[in-house]
């Protein structure tokens, strides 16, 4: 077995992934931590790497809406389902302020930028605005015809805010004139809105659609944006301005320039997407989902590069021969061959242990970051002959583990051709005793599925290339087809027959 060639690991490129700065700067971030959430009379603030929570608030009579931090990071404000909004201090418990004067819940609350002033919108059709040393209404404004879901507070002036609502408007207001300096008609029920840094321009989000407005001409829209598949429920801007973050029920968070207005990434998640957020120069990005999961993925810290490069020893020749030894014409190097370590796959192969190689490319680390080398064993076990050897025999978690893996990767157009044979594979051999265990159930018949429509998929793909050669063949013949008349002048002409 000396001769043992190594499994060949193919690359499954990404049809039309294409690799940009952008690309590498946003799949930096580490596989999620995910925390199991609910909505409850409770907030909870998490540390950076906890996994449980370093600090809860529970003084709600009712289901805790929307929270904000002031920009110093001491208070808290948060909405609840009873209409009541309350301040708190991060260092201790009970409430320092409550607001009473909303009879709806508050989806919505934010600090001024004077932070002493809280602005307030909720499902009774009204913004509040309070005072935080008094405890205090100021004014109300009562324009919005709808819900009001959505605000923000100007960072630069402390008496504009802009407030979104289910009415299709979108609202700046002034403290100071008591009403509305500037509305634009979003065209659908807002869900989100983002006023920029230095005040100019206004994001709305609402329906399939994101659309930026300048507001220093009066609202004018400047550009709408439709990439998303479902409806966009959330905005958030990075640390330096360049980069607009938009989450949608289509499960997808979207990354746009704010100079061209495109978009240069994107983000899958497991579940619709209700909420999104970025922590302090972009370490971190928090993402809450309708199946009560919150994903929080950091960014990898770049490597610090050595500021004295490490020196390098001198060659085994140079202690033979000398420091000052030079070459000679009739010396002859031999370079020692360098011995090539096996992975560990690649050992179980050698020594003919299949379900022990498949059960190491089956691993997390492995099917999450490469599963192109999980793809590439299974072929290379098919393509041996033993692949029904080593998916069979397995147990409850063992075969779960292969379902997942399958399940999650199917119906990618690339791993489809490898998968497809393998899932047809288990479904014979485990089809016999299904029933035994609801978990593998419900992932086999899941996986059963997928096999069926991805089956129809491909069979609708030969029709439709079928058709397409038809309609080829069709034009190219009739391209090709001329007519050689003579012409007047006895030379021969070639015309193209219509």
């Amino acid at each position: 077995m000396s001769g043992y060639k190594p499994a060949a690991i193919q690359t499954y490129p990404v049809l039309g992934e294409k690799i940009t700065q952008d690309t590498l700067y946003w799949n930096n971030y580490k596989p999620p931590y995910n925390y199991a959430v609910t909505a409850s009379s409770r907030i909870h603030i998490y540390g950076r790497y906890s996994q449980e929570p370093i600090k809860t608030f529970s003084r709600f009579k009712d289901t805790a809406y929307c929270a904000t931090f002031r920009q110093d990071g001491k208070l808290l404000v948060a909405g609840s389902e009873d209409g009541g909004v309350q301040l708190f201090d991060i260092s201790g418990r009970a409430p320092l302020r409550q607001f009473e004067g909303h009879t709806k819940a508050v989806h919505t609350v934010d600090f001024t930028a004077d932070k002493y002033h809280v602005v307030s919108g909720a499902d009774d059709y009204t913004v509040k605005l309070w005072d935080i040393p008094n405890s205090k209404e100021i004014v109300t404004f009562k324009e919005h015809s709808d819900y009001v879901r959505c605000g923000c507070a100007s960072k630069l002036n402390p008496d504009l805010f802009v407030t979104g609502s289910y009415d299709h408007t979108v609202k700046m207001f002034d403290a100071r004139t008591n009403q509305s300096v500037i509305s634009v008609e979003h065209g659908q029920p807002v869900e989100s809105v983002l006023l920029f840094p230095s005040g100019g321009l206004l994001a709305s989000a609402g329906g399939r659609y994101v659309k930026i407005w300048d507001m220093l001409k009066g609202g004018q829209l400047l550009v709408s944006l439709k990439n998303h598949h479902k409806t966009v429920t959330c905005l958030y801007l990075s640390s330096s301005g360049q980069r607009l973050l938009s989450g949608s029920l289509d499960r997808k968070v979207k990354v746009y320039s704010t100079t061209s207005y495109k978009v240069v990434h994107s983000f899958d998640y497991a579940a619709s997407i209700l909420s999104l957020a970025l922590a302090h120069e972009d370490e971190t990005i928090v993402v809450g989902m309708t199946n009560g999961i919150l994903s929080v993925k950091h960014r990898k810290s770049e490597a610090k590069k050595d500021s004295f490069p490490k020196r390098r020893r001198p060659a085994y020749r140079t202690f033979i021969k000398g420091k000052s030894y030079m070459k000679q014409r009739d010396d002859i190097l031999i370079n020692r061959p360098s011995k090539k370590h096996l992975e560990l796959y690649d050992r179980d192969l050698k020594n003919f242990r299949v379900s022990k190689a498949l059960d190491r490319v089956l691993e997390p680390s492995c099917t999450i970051k490469t599963p192109e080398i999980t793809v590439s064993i299974i072929k290379e076990l098919n393509r041996r002959g033993v692949l029904a050897n080593a998916l069979a025999g397995r147990d409850e978690k063992e075969i779960s583990r292969v379902l997942n893996f399958l399940i999650r990767n199917l119906s990618q157009p690339r791993f489809a051709p490898v998968l497809i044979n393998a899932a047809e594979i288990i479904i014979d051999i485990y089809l016999p005793v299904i029933g035994q265990s609801p978990v593998v159930d419900k992932k086999f018949l899941l996986l059963q599925g997928l096999v069926e429509k991805e089956i129809d998929y491909q069979r609708e793909l030969l029709e439709t290339l079928g058709m397409m050669d038809m309609l080829f063949a069709t034009m190219t013949r009739k391209e090709s087809t001329s007519v050689l008349q003579h012409t007047s002048d006895g030379f021969l002409e070639n015309k193209m027959e219509s």
